[in-house]
């Protein structure tokens, strides 16, 4: 009985499958001339997440490199071609970044990059080198990418929680403190208007014996 020869034939369509349903990513660079548009096109699925890192640099004449330079940006533009080249992204960015954006509908998308160049002395056109890399469904690379900021803003929340319990037991101990001078206070008043009774009640009853006294000894006074 001859061997089969299915498994090789299975494993290679599995890896293409999984080749397919992965990101896709590139890396390029280009040059361009002056204020030079530079576009390329990309076939994207409808919904399909577009992650793109660039850094740009400019050509110095004395030394011969490419080097960065604070007064370069660059404008960029992302148009549908199928849909009379309506524009999804317009923004103008500085020299290095990154940008996102997701395919409201399947069909190619034109991808545009021209220099923005403020004043200096390339001002009269340099010779821009744009470094690219571009990933096209790259919801995982995005979230590996953003997973030390989230992991920070939920060491954030964490802390602001723990403030927010220190604040509320704070609370707790000043209620309870309050309640118990409240408590104070009012034993306090009970007693001194207790004691402000006694002190009526004892005059009171001094005063009548008096009374009682100095009317027996007038009468006695005058019997006599």
């Amino acid at each position: 009985m001859a061997p089969s020869r299915s498994s090789p034939s299975w494993l290679l369509m599995a890896f293409t499958i999984l080749t397919v349903l992965s990101a896709q990513a590139r890396a390029l660079h280009f040059y361009i001339e002056g204020r030079q548009q530079k576009c390329f096109y990309e076939e994207l699925p409808k919904d399909t997440l577009v992650v793109g890192h660039y850094k740009a640099e400019v050509l110095n004449p004395q030394t011969n490199t490419y080097v960065a330079d604070q007064s370069l940006n660059m404008y960029l533009t992302v148009d549908e071609t199928f849909d009379t080249h309506h524009r999804v992204v317009s923004q103008r960015t500085p020299q290095s970044g990154r940008f996102t954006f997701t395919a409201a509908d399947a069909g190619q998308h034109k991808i545009c990059f021209i220099p923005d160049v403020q004043g200096g002395w390339m001002s009269g056109g340099p010779r821009v080198k744009l470094t690219l890399d571009i990933a096209i469904g790259a919801t995982s690379k995005i979230e590996s990418e953003d997973q030390g900021k989230m992991a920070d803003i939920v060491q954030r929340v964490k802390d602001l929680n723990s403030r927010l319990q220190d604040i509320r037991r704070e609370q707790v101990f000043q209620r309870e403190r309050e309640a118990e001078f409240r408590d104070q206070s009012e034993a306090t008043n009970s007693r001194v208007v207790r004691w402000t009774l006694i002190q009526i009640a004892v005059l009171s009853v001094t005063c009548a014996w008096q009374l009682s006294h100095l009317r027996s000894f007038f009468i006695k006074q005058k019997l006599t």
